[in-house]
């Protein structure tokens, strides 16, 4: 019998030699795949020369809004894109003001004292981020004046620019600044706030038409001597937050439209006497908080012609102090839009209205106090309150609210008014009062929407029951509203600080 050897298959040359093959055509797939990788790499990697290939910018003019002195604005960015198929090699970017620039940039995370920077490479279908600041030296102070600068581009012999735009202004910073003498402060340049700027007891501070306030966060003007700040409707008096230029969402919208950007003022002598004229103010912490911890002697507060708008808690809070208002718009709020504590309190031709939460910009949401609060049961000075000739509304279904042991007793008088209080108060203190109805359109514009560009405008709507409701021989006293109209010359004045004038 034959002998014969079973051969693995394992072992057999035909089965060695398909295995050979097939790991062999991988190996040519593998080596195909990373030659592919590697030319696509190299085409990437390969710089245009052609003259033709351009770079492309998110703008052609990045500008700033106005910049304080020596503050130096926020940061800015310019996107570049290289939406060619081949890379490009930059080989220059520069200012063309070169180290003397009052614009300084930041090229892909690196500095440069001189401005410029030299071989800067972007792949194909890539792009690059150029950061902007910049900081002027403004030798007219009265004056906002104009800057200017290129930054430019060389790519394969061709140069492209984009140019930046700022103003600048001089201001006079105050910083942590106690004053301990009868101080003015004119209209000649802006003063910046840092910290605080406090007066001390009994002595005056004085504000000139035209004198304009900038605060940096959180901080204030604290009172306790007296504020003097009479301003005019041509040169009012201003007091605002120090960021001047805007939140860069998809549509921008100025900072100054955000409450909460510094911090309020603070009126804290007893034996205080502050007027405010034609003042201003507007987006920060507290408006006016007015506070007197002694109930025997009270401090006075006259406030006409002024506009108190957006403020992250409150806009006016007395405690123990007497306060005259009128002709003035206080509104917008995330509490308390005005809240009376102690002491005699008068409002005439006045409006106001809590439309906070109607703001797509607001840090926070209203809470569900309402616009006016009057509060008479601690132990406080002896209250009285005038309303007269008066606005009191908001998004809330109830913005008027008053505490007292005894209402039937509680002197008070108001009359030819709008309250939005669903529930009317029958007491005698309350005469000729417009009631609110759930379809009553107060106000020509209670929304803030940046992307639609529409703001409040508290005058009243074509339709609006504040019209012709006012007392005219109250109204025929301060004939002229807020916006410079008379209104009188209809005969039938309207109640609030705006007069309703027929679109021409």
């Amino acid at each position: 019998m034959a002998a014969f050897t079973l051969i693995s298959a394992k072992y057999h040359p035909l089965a060695m030699t398909v295995k050979f093959n097939v790991s062999f055509s991988n190996i040519l797939v593998s080596i195909f795949i990373l030659f592919s990788i590697g030319l696509t790499s190299c085409n990437e990697d390969r710089f245009s020369t052609n003259p033709s290939d351009r770079l492309e910018f998110s703008t052609d003019t990045l500008s700033f809004d106005t910049v304080f002195t020596t503050i130096g604005s926020a940061t800015s960015k310019i996107l570049v894109y290289n939406r060619n198929n081949s890379a490009l090699n930059i080989s220059q970017i520069h200012l063309a003001g070169g180290k003397n620039s009052s614009f300084r940039i930041n090229v892909d995370g690196s500095l440069n004292e001189y401005n410029q920077f030299a071989d800067i490479e972007i792949r194909a279908h890539d792009s690059l981020y150029i950061f902007v600041q910049v900081t002027v030296d403004v030798s007219d102070p009265q004056s906002p004046m104009f800057i200017e600068d290129s930054l430019i581009f060389s790519t394969n012999g061709v140069n492209q620019n984009v140019k930046l735009q700022a103003y600048g202004q001089d201001m006079e910073p105050l910083k942590n600044l106690y004053i301990q003498n009868d101080t003015v402060l004119t209209a000649k340049k802006p003063y910046l706030v840092y910290g605080y700027l406090a007066i001390d007891t009994a002595k005056t501070l004085t504000l000139m038409p035209g004198c304009k306030l900038f605060f940096h966060n959180n901080a204030n003007l604290i009172v306790y001597g007296n504020l003097k700040a009479e301003g005019t409707a041509a040169e009012p008096i201003i007091m605002r937050g120090d960021r001047l230029d805007k939140i860069k969402f998809e549509t921008p919208f100025p900072y100054n439209n955000v409450a909460g950007q510094w911090g309020g003022i603070y009126l804290l002598w007893k034996g205080g006497k502050h007027v405010l004229k034609h003042v201003n103010m507007n987006s920060g912490y507290v408006g006016i908080y007015f506070s007197n911890n002694d109930k025997n002697t009270l401090p006075r507060l006259d406030i006409t012609d002024s506009r108190i708008h957006n403020f992250l808690l409150y806009g006016l809070v007395v405690q123990n102090g007497n306060v005259t208002v009128v002709n003035t718009e206080i509104s917008n709020s995330s509490s308390y839009t005005v809240y009376l504590n102690g002491g005699k309190h008068t409002f005439i031709q006045s409006t106001i209205a809590n439309y906070f939460n109607n703001s797509n910009v607001q840090p926070v949401t209203r809470d569900k106090k309402p616009a006016v609060m009057i509060m008479n049961l601690n132990r406080i000075a002896p209250m009285e309150t005038v309303f007269r000739n008066c606005v009191i509304s908001g998004s809330a279904e109830n913005e008027f609210s008053l505490a007292s042991r005894f209402m039937e007793q509680y002197n008070g008088i108001f009359n030819h008014c709008y309250i939005r209080k669903p529930d009317s108060l029958k007491l005698n203190q309350f005469t000729n009062i417009r009631w609110s109805e759930i379809k009553d359109t107060v106000f020509k514009d209670t929304r803030y929407d940046y992307i639609k560009n529409t703001y409040f405008n508290f005058t009243p709507d074509s339709v609006s029951p504040a019209r012709g409701l006012a007392d005219k021989t109250i109204a025929s006293q301060y004939p002229l509203d807020l916006n410079g109209n008379n209104r009188m010359d209809d005969g039938e004045p309207d109640a609030g600080a705006y007069e309703w004038k027929p679109v021409k």
